[in-house]
């Protein structure tokens, strides 16, 4: 059996070998970028210093300073552990058999259902990539986490995906064979910010949704 890293995936790659088709428009993804979640004062206060240090950093940091300096805090404010129901992981390895490919690979932050280890995905995260020199595909190594995380999910559930590329997310879903990208956001405008963080809150009630409490 043929064994693929995330590193070596490109979107023509995954298109090819697993009939996976680009969309423009998956209801899915559309309302989730729309939410409008209202965001507290205090996260907002916090939103404002976190998009001026990124504003002023954006095009020298490497992936650790923008994981330290940005997207962890921000990741942090929404506060994804809802202990022995959901975690954020960071730096796990999921693996995945799909169509007689081992599609395997680590992803940079994944939510899933468990506590101390990663069980079910919900979301994948990749690709602290620096602005001035990304390398590889970062859409591409997104989506074939994604794609593992689907068929842990028995392939019945829609997955949710962001890579990073300096300042600029892009948010994705994968629903059976089909995928959709969204428009860029950049975490430099502080508009752009807020809704990054209101995508986030909506990703979070998404996941409250897919499990369940633990029985007390």
């Amino acid at each position: 059996m043929e064994t693929i890293n995330f590193n070596d995936c490109t979107l023509f790659f995954l298109e090819k070998h697993f009939e996976l088709q680009k969309t423009d428009e998956i209801p899915m993804l559309t309302n989730w970028l729309q939410t409008n979640i209202t965001l507290r004062s205090e996260d907002l206060y916090t939103l404002h210093k976190l998009s001026d240090l990124l504003r002023a950093n954006a095009e020298h940091w490497n992936e650790q300073d923008l994981s330290m300096h940005f997207i962890g805090p921000i990741f942090s404010i929404v506060s994804f552990t809802k202990p022995y129901r959901f975690n954020l992981f960071a730096q796990s390895t999921i693996t995945g058999v799909i169509d007689n490919i081992n599609l395997t690979g680590r992803v940079d932050e994944l939510i899933a259902s468990g506590y101390r280890q990663p069980e079910t995905p919900f979301f994948a995260f990749n690709e602290y990539k620096r602005q001035t020199d990304p390398n590889g595909d970062p859409a591409g190594q997104a989506l074939a986490a994604m794609l593992v995380g689907q068929s842990l999910n028995d392939n019945t559930k829609p997955i949710y995906g962001c890579y990073v590329i300096g300042s600029i997310w892009r948010f994705m879903t994968l629903e059976a064979k089909r995928y959709a990208i969204s428009k860029s956001y950049d975490g430099t405008d502080f508009e752009d910010a807020c809704q990054i963080l209101r995508i986030l809150f909506q990703l979070k009630e998404y996941c409250m949704e897919r499990t369940q409490a633990p029985a007390e």
